[in-house]
């Protein structure tokens, strides 16, 4: 565990809290310095069954590590008992990502979430639907180790960056607003910002001024809200249903 003391605290590491987020960010690519299990028979099993692409990998980075020592390492162990240490993609190479054109799937972008489950949960969804990154604004980082663990490491799927408003990609912003209109009567372009407010206070006056149109998702009258991750699914599949599509 040397090395895990050594790396761990460190901004360029991110922590991968169970085997669904270290099996991801393999298959995706991330650059994983160290990983530990207390039972490497059981992850490799699970390996056999659901990652076949990524067994031998994982077999070359796990080392078992007795419970005890596995468990300090980790806020909440997680039922596979698995974790990990994975460099963080620079912030350059993110923005770099984020401002390519043309794009071919929207960025979601999360104006001040305050829920880390929630934004993990987001991104989650934008990977599966091939979205080119997930964008927050406000002081909630979106590589928290909650967040990467509501994601399922799947961060490493697409871009995940924290901006200001003003620091958005270009590209025209569709803002979920209850008093926007109907998504369905709209077209979402591929190069779309698809902004979302914060869970307790929707949008910010800063991201409602840059919105280039307002849209709402259909709701039963006297419903309150959706939860961020089902709006955000609905907006997603909305999109994907009228032209876009998963990569």
């Amino acid at each position: 565990m040397t090395l895990w003391r050594r790396l761990a605290g460190s901004s360029d590491v991110v922590l991968l809290d169970g085997f669904h987020a270290l099996k991801h960010a393999v298959r995706f690519g991330a650059a994983v310095r160290v990983a530990v299990t207390a039972d490497r028979g059981a992850a490799l099993a699970l390996a056999d069954d659901l990652a076949p692409d990524v067994h031998g990998a994982l077999g070359t980075l796990l080392t078992e590590v007795p419970y005890a020592t596995y468990a300090s390492v980790v806020a909440r162990p997680h039922p596979t008992a698995v974790a990990a240490l994975a460099v963080r993609p620079s912030r350059v190479g993110r923005v770099e990502a984020l401002e390519r054109t043309p794009r071919t799937a929207p960025i979601v972008v999360l104006d001040q979430p305050r829920n880390l489950g929630n934004t993990g949960a987001v991104i989650r969804l934008a990977a599966g639907f091939g979205a080119t990154g997930v964008v927050t604004t406000g002081t909630l980082d979106p590589w928290h180790p909650t967040v990467v663990r509501g994601g399922a490491g799947l961060h490493f799927a697409t871009t995940v960056q924290r901006l200001t408003v003003d620091e958005l990609p270009a590209g025209p912003v569709f803002a979920l607003d209850p008093e926007g209109r109907d998504i369905r009567g709209t077209t979402l372009p591929d190069d779309a910002l698809l902004a979302f407010g914060s869970e307790r206070s929707g949008l910010s006056p800063e991201l409602r001024a840059r919105a280039d149109q307002l849209v709402a998702l259909p709701m039963r009258p006297q419903v309150s809200s959706y939860n961020l991750a089902t709006s955000v699914a609905m907006a997603l599949y909305h999109w994907s249903a009228t032209g876009g599509a998963p990569a």
